[in-house]
């Protein structure tokens, strides 16, 4: 019985913090609608890091105290471009701006992510787009959400019928990495029906549980880049993996979130 009650408070527990979460991204988002509009012009690699870095601050300045104040015992993972493993506990994952340089380009694809890590499993998420006002929600075992609707991935049953997308290597990456992510384009052109590329990451996999595309996949990549949308999915009824269909952990080097009609087709696709 004491078990049974602890389960109930803890999942009753996290329903609330996911509530409080919520506000505390849309209250960034808002801040960095205020932001928005003019293309911001840079002419050096210092002059965009430094754009990039005041929209960042913009929104932690308003996500660390209040998601500090909603979990204290949580720690904070201070790069948002990490990747790899955590440290056994609670984790604070966010990404005040998840497609910055689309908002520095005036263009509408970002968004304000925060997902709340226990023992390496995104235990919630909440991913909101501030200019559409959209916020999308997961909580493990409650399935996903936009707007307090249920989110449910596709029906597709064809690859050659599907949408797919993929997002694109940093600009540092590893050439091994960028060669790959340029084949698997190449192998995805001949497989699917239409193959979306732009980043960022989170918005093609909130598409993947709203059913709206087929399947995402992705070499490489950052924690903050894929643990809101691996949750978001897989509450959607997705299949998450690696690229080759192996368990996907933040430690993987790819990542693949497809419908389960076609996960196997799209594992075979990039396993060519």
């Amino acid at each position: 019985m004491s078990e049974t009650l602890q389960t109930t408070d803890v999942a009753t527990s996290d329903a609330d913090l996911l509530d409080r979460t919520a506000t505390a991204v849309r209250a960034a988002g808002a801040a960095l609608r205020e932001r928005f509009g003019d293309v911001v012009r840079y002419e050096t690699r210092d002059e965009l890091m430094h754009a990039l870095a005041v929209n960042d601050n913009t929104a932690l300045d308003i996500l660390r105290p209040r998601l500090t104040s909603l979990r204290p015992e949580a720690s904070w993972v201070e790069d948002e471009l990490d990747g790899g493993a955590l440290p056994p506990g609670e984790w604070w994952v966010v990404d005040p701006a998840e497609g910055n340089v689309n908002h520095l380009h005036a263009l509408p694809e970002w968004a304000v992510t925060a997902t709340l890590v226990r023992e390496n499993q995104p235990v919630l998420t909440v991913v909101h787009l501030p200019l559409t006002g959209e916020t999308y929600t997961a909580l493990t075992g409650s399935g996903a959400h936009l707007d307090g609707r249920p989110l449910h991935v596709s029906p597709a049953a064809d690859l050659g019928l599907s949408i797919v997308a993929t997002s694109q290597a940093r600009p540092d990456e590893d050439e091994k990495v960028v060669r790959r992510v340029g084949s698997s384009i190449t192998a995805m052109l001949f497989d699917a029906l239409v193959v979306r590329t732009a980043v960022p990451a989170t918005l093609h996999l909130t598409n993947v549980a709203a059913g709206r595309i087929d399947a995402f996949w992705q070499f490489a990549g950052a924690r903050a880049d894929l643990l809101p949308g691996a949750l978001l999915v897989t509450e959607a009824g997705g299949r998450i993996s690696d690229a080759e269909g192996r368990p996907w952990t933040p430690q993987s080097d790819s990542f693949l979130a497809a419908a389960p009609g076609v996960h196997a087709e799209a594992v075979a696709t990039l396993s060519r």
